[in-house]
Order: C-alpha cells, then sequence, then structure tokens
C-alpha cells in the first residue's frame, strides 16, 4: 500500500503527526508513507522512520493557488497512491489528493470538503480534545476516540553523523552535562517567559557546572542577546541561537540532560526525542497539544483568571501567566526530575 499524508504547517503539530505514522505501520507494517509538507519539515521528517519520503508542498502558508494545486496533484498521479489522509482542516489542502486521483480520501470534514474527500467524518471537538486523538482517528474513524494511553508517542531519530559534525564545526563539547534553554515562541509574548528568568536558570547551572546552550531561530536573537548580557561571561555558555537550521536543533536537543522551552516546536521536539523537558505555559494551554514524552513537566499559573486566553499580547498588561512563574520554581522541578 502506498499512503500520501498531507501534513501541518506547524513544527509541534508535526511532531504530533509522527503518532499517525506509527498508527499507520501498526495497521499496515509494509506500507510506504510519503509526506506532503513545507519545505522546512523536511529535516524533520527525515529523522521520523516511519516515513518513506517527504514530498515538498510548493506554495506558501496561505497561497490558495487552486489551479496550481490542481497541476501539481496531477503531477502525483504518476505515484499511483492507494490512500490519502488530509491533516490540515482547510478546503485548499484537500485539492492535491483529489487532483492526483488518489482513490481513498480521507479527513475530517473541516472546512465543507465534501467530494475533495470521500473519507470523511464531522469533528466533534469536545469528543476529540486532543490533536492526537484526532490525527489518530483518521486511521479508522470506526474505532471513534482512543484513549491518551493507546496512542504511540512520537519518538524522533537524530543523525548522529551529523550530530558529530555539527558538535565540531559549533566548537561544542560534551564534556559536563547540558542544559539547553529554548526562549523563544514564535506565536508573541505571551508565549515568552521573562529572558531575566532564563539567565537566572542558565546562571544557576552554570555555576553547578554545568553547560547551557541556547537555541532558536533568528527571530529569537533580541531576547537571547538579553539572557547573555544579564550573565557572567562563561566558556560554558554557548548563545546558538539563529545559527543551527531544524534538523541541526534536533540533533542538538538530543545531547542534552535537560531542556526548558516555552511551549513552541522546540519543546515538542524535545519532548519526542525522549529528552527531560520542562514546558513553560503562560497564555496557552496544554490541554489541546501537550508535549509528548516520558519525561515531561509542565510550569503554569493555576487559577489565574485571565488564563488561558490564547492572545499573542496581554490584554491586562501584567503577563502574570509568565511572571508568575519563578527561577526557583524551574531550578527545583529540574531537580526533582533529574
Amino acid at each position: 500500500m502506498k499512503i500520501l499524508v498531507v501534513g501541518p504547517s506547524w513544527v509541534g503539530d508535526m511532531c504530533m503527526a509522527q503518532s499517525l505514522f506509527k498508527l499507520l505501520k501498526q495497521s499496515h507494517p509494509q506500507a510506504d508513507i510519503d509526506v506532503l509538507a513545507p519545505a522546512w519539515s523536511q529535516a524533520l521528517l527525515d529523522r521520523m522512520p516511519e516515513v518513506n519520503t517527504s514530498i515538498i508542498l510548493p506554495f506558501g502558508h496561505g497561497e490558495f493557488e487552486f489551479l496550481a494545486r490542481v497541476r501539481f496533484g496531477r503531477s502525483l498521479r504518476k505515484a499511483a497512491y492507494d490512500w490519502a489522509i488530509v491533516l490540515p482542516n482547510s478546503w485548499k489542502s484537500a485539492v492535491v489528493p483529489w487532483a492526483a486521483g488518489i482513490k481513498k480520501r480521507t479527513g475530517w470534514l473541516g472546512e465543507g470538503r465534501y467530494g475533495l474527500l470521500n473519507d470523511w467524518q464531522k469533528l466533534e471537538k469536545a469528543s476529540y480534545p486532543l490533536m492526537i486523538q484526532r490525527f489518530a482517528a483518521v486511521v479508522d474513524f470506526k474505532k471513534g476516540v482512543l484513549a491518551k494511553n493507546d496512542i504511540p508517542i512520537p519518538q524522533l531519530e537524530p543523525d548522529v553523523e551529523q550530530q558529530k559534525n555539527l558538535l565540531t564545526s559549533l566548537k561544542l563539547n560534551l564534556e559536563k552535562p547540558v542544559l539547553i534553554l529554548c526562549p523563544g515562541a514564535e506565536y508573541g509574548a505571551t508565549k515568552i517567559w521573562p529572558a531575566n528568568y532564563y539567565a537566572e536558570v542558565a546562571q544557576h547551572y552554570l555555576d553547578q557546572q554545568w553547560q547551557v546552550w541556547l537555541l532558536g531561530s533568528p527571530n529569537d536573537e533580541t531576547t537571547a542577546q538579553a539572557i547573555e548580557q544579564m550573565l557572567t561571561p562563561a566558556a560554558d555558555f554557548k548563545n546558538l541561537v539563529g545559527q543551527t537550521k531544524l534538523g541541526d536543533a534536533v540533533d542538538l536537543l538530543a545531547c542534552a540532560q535537560s531542556v526548558v522551552a516555552n511551549d513552541s516546536g522546540l519543546m515538542h521536539i524535545a519532548a519526542a526525542l525522549g529528552q527531560r523537558t520542562l514546558a513553560i505555559y503562560g497564555s496557552t494551554s496544554p490541554a489541546f497539544t501537550p508535549p509528548l514524552g516520558d519525561a515531561v513537566d509542565i510550569l503554569q499559573v493555576e487559577n489565574l483568571y485571565c488564563r488561558p486566553c490564547f492572545k499573542r499580547e496581554c490584554a491586562e498588561k501584567h503577563l502574570r501567566c509568565l511572571r508568575d512563574i519563578t527561577s526557583d520554581q524551574v531550578v527545583k522541578v529540574l531537580a526533582q526530575s533529574a
């Protein structure tokens, strides 16, 4: 069997999609699973052993391009896929499998995708509270809701050779234990734990003779620089923000003894690598897309009147959902889970 999965557009969601790939391999062990997704996701998919091939979706986020999608779908007909699974809920995401002439096209009905999908179900959100439950259900709608414990968790596999090359090129070593801090989040300020708190955690571990590495995208450089400026200069501190690609980040996170991250794609990657991960939640909630791993702790402010608000900027102007989580709390949780 040849299966084409139209993958999600966010790093964390793509991590969680590995649960679906695992279920597909359980029910169809000999199947080839190809994933159609944005170019950035290729490095992530390469570290999922269940995926046969990643196919780059040649359209930007939000681009409709109906006729171009039809032409691209027709170009996939020669692959002769037996089954397509469409994970995004948008109408446009279902065009390519339809144009590719794939006989069985499965997904949640989403934006009224009658015809584009021929194996669908309307989503009752309350019945499927977790994203991985929604992903798992598309394997066979007849099975209904799977319990969280019945769904395999993501398990990324780092590229060991690339990891060695990175350690050499970035002048890193593993002679001391490594704490990795991921202080950014594409979502906005209400997901970003204060820089001075990150600095306090970093200083504590540097004083304990650990190494501390910062990871993130170029968008996180201002936060990373603020953290670095608050620290006593130390050879064991490495600010790698903006210096790595996504695949590099996966391989470096696999080197850590502990990871502290905001609710972000890197948080999901760390958890999927099986790393001891402490996830910090501000305006958002782990109720729908929690980090999935065997060594995950979550810190969030309980019983705060305004959270979770899911807003990108704090309407109350106090950011208590983040500021009320102290560096001492983080250090304590990390020590307990060591």
